[in-house]
């Protein structure tokens, strides 16, 4: 590698990449990611599309050398690309923690007890959206909900029978309805902000598409559930209840956990020491209650009882809860988590980040968008191409926030000038940008809802009604030339935001990198 002053030279002219240089870049990308997952099938999220990533990269920062731009700036925008998912990252790890410690815990097994005996098959998938939905609305955070709920109700699925992947698809669907609708929520405020209005309206506009998606989705759920009853196999509820509740301490106090973190996510506490907080308590929860079973996990009778219960809770914590019951559908739903079961989708998430800051810094991103800005003449053709930018940066760029904040800034001028109210803009942007993002298995929020439900992203994708019913609505509209709000000349407009630093509800000050999904 070339040192940093001596790649080029400072006064060497850069030069501005042609649309042929970023049909290279992407088309590479998905030539490569097309071959992974023809090669290897489901197991190209193991490590086969992070190569397609890494090498994708490498052809943008040729484009960026032969167009004048030095490796050691490329190199520095891969790394400030990674460094904008570390708030992500390390949320990603507490998952893993806190999954490992709530199995051992009894506090997954608790849930996964009342699940079973509480909720009805045939209903299954319309409770869990709805579950998911109003806890997401109240506490604002779909990653929150998905780590917490989303992984119990994946258990229970399991148990009872009913499809893990349909179930993912309904978890997720109810999040992020819950997450896009809720004034707590980080990507709600993101969106008004960089669009120029503020979030009540922003939020009073998106019920629109919003609300008919939901519905609708929540009718297609229901239809499956009474309508697929091979999906449902029969199973002896006692028999299971009566296995659970002999392996562990069932009660309301290993609950305890969940409300701790429900409580703190509620109080807008960031999601990493939300997450990192539940864990332990897990830990601790599972050395008062369920002694024997951290014991039993440990299995080093030289070792003190409490060294032993300290080692436990490391364990889980770092390399996941394991216990063989005799039972091996219970094996499968108690064996899991740790913060290593993550580091595949840490991998896969650094990879994307990477790829996306060398589009970004080598101008090619900008040059792939630009056709679309400069077609975009009326209003219904600009928010359609604010739709497709959005959705293409979940895509390319593999990061949500890029996808909410390159088409406001883009195109927030253009709005203003064409008098279109710029809620209208942040309904598009939220519409298509942060419900799409789960979509994509590189994207940072496709890549965690995988790892934390343990259902691969190209698996649950077509589960995911909410998530594909809401960006489609939207686009109807724009057709339709419904719901484009105007400028009244008598209401002044704020300024779209246009720096890095976001502000949400109450003014408090947000940075891309501790945003809490």
């Amino acid at each position: 590698m070339t040192d940093e002053n001596s790649s080029h030279n400072d006064k060497t002219p850069i030069k501005p990449p042609s649309l042929l240089d970023a049909l290279v870049a992407i088309l590479t990308l998905i030539i490569l990611l097309a071959a992974a997952v023809s090669l290897f099938g489901s197991d190209a999220i193991t490590g086969p599309v992070q190569i397609a990533l890494i090498l994708s990269a490498m052809v943008a920062m040729l484009i960026g050398l032969k167009n004048g731009h030095r490796w050691a700036d490329m190199g520095r925008a891969a790394v400030e690309g990674i460094a904008t998912a570390m708030g992500a990252i390390f949320i990603l790890l507490a998952v893993g923690a806190l999954i490992g410690t709530w199995s051992m815990s009894g506090t997954i097994v608790t849930l996964v007890y009342y699940g079973v005996s509480i909720l009805n098959p045939t209903w299954y998938y319309v409770a869990c959206v709805i579950i998911c939905g109003l806890v997401a609305l109240s506490i604002g955070s779909s990653w929150t909900v998905a780590a917490t709920l989303g992984v119990s109700l994946i258990a229970v699925a399991g148990v009872i029978g009913v499809s893990p992947e349909i179930t993912a698809g309904a978890v997720i669907s109810g999040a992020y309805f819950g997450d896009k609708m809720s004034p707590l929520s980080e990507t709600t405020n993101l969106a008004p902000a960089v669009a120029g209005t503020d979030i009540f309206t922003h939020i009073k506009n998106m019920v629109w598409t919003t609300l008919p998606s939901i519905l609708i989705a929540l009718v297609i759920f229901g239809f499956i559930g009474f309508t697929r009853p091979g999906a449902v196999v029969e199973f002896d509820v006692s028999r299971v209840l009566e296995i659970l509740d002999s392996i562990f301490n069932i009660s309301f106090w290993t609950l305890l956990p969940l409300l701790a973190v429900l409580l703190m996510a509620l109080r807008k506490m960031p999601a990493f020491p939300t997450v990192f907080v539940g864990a332990l308590l897990g830990g601790i929860m599972a050395v008062i209650l369920q002694p024997d079973i951290v014991l039993a996990f440990v299995n080093e009778p030289d070792l003190s009882q409490p060294v032993a219960m300290i080692k436990g809770i490391w364990s889980a914590m770092a390399t996941g809860f394991a216990l063989e019951t005799g039972y091996a559908s219970l094996d499968a739903l108690i064996s899991r988590g740790g913060m290593a079961s993550m580091l595949e989708t840490v991998w896969l998430i650094i990879s994307a980040m990477a790829f996306g800051g060398v589009l970004e810094n080598s101008g090619l991103l900008a040059r792939l968008l630009q056709p679309l800005l400069e077609k975009a003449k009326t209003a219904k053709s600009m928010l359609i191409s604010v739709g497709l930018t959005a959705i293409g940066m979940n895509i390319i760029a593999g990061d949500q926030y890029m996808a909410i904040v390159l088409p406001g800034k883009m195109f927030a001028a253009e709005f203003r000038k064409k008098g279109i109210a710029p809620e209208t803009l942040s309904r598009q942007i939220e519409d298509t940008a942060t419900i799409t993002s789960p979509l994509v298995p590189w994207n940072s929020c496709g890549a965690y809802m995988a790892a934390t439900l343990g259902i691969a992203t190209f698996t649950y994708l077509p589960y995911c009604f909410f998530n594909l019913i809401n960006p489609l609505l939207s686009f109807i509209y724009d057709i339709a030339g419904f719901q484009i709000k105007r400028i009244k000349a008598e209401e002044p407009v704020p300024e779209p935001l246009t720096e890095g630093t976001f502000y949400g509800v109450g003014g408090q000050r947000v940075e891309p990198t501790t945003l809490g999904q």
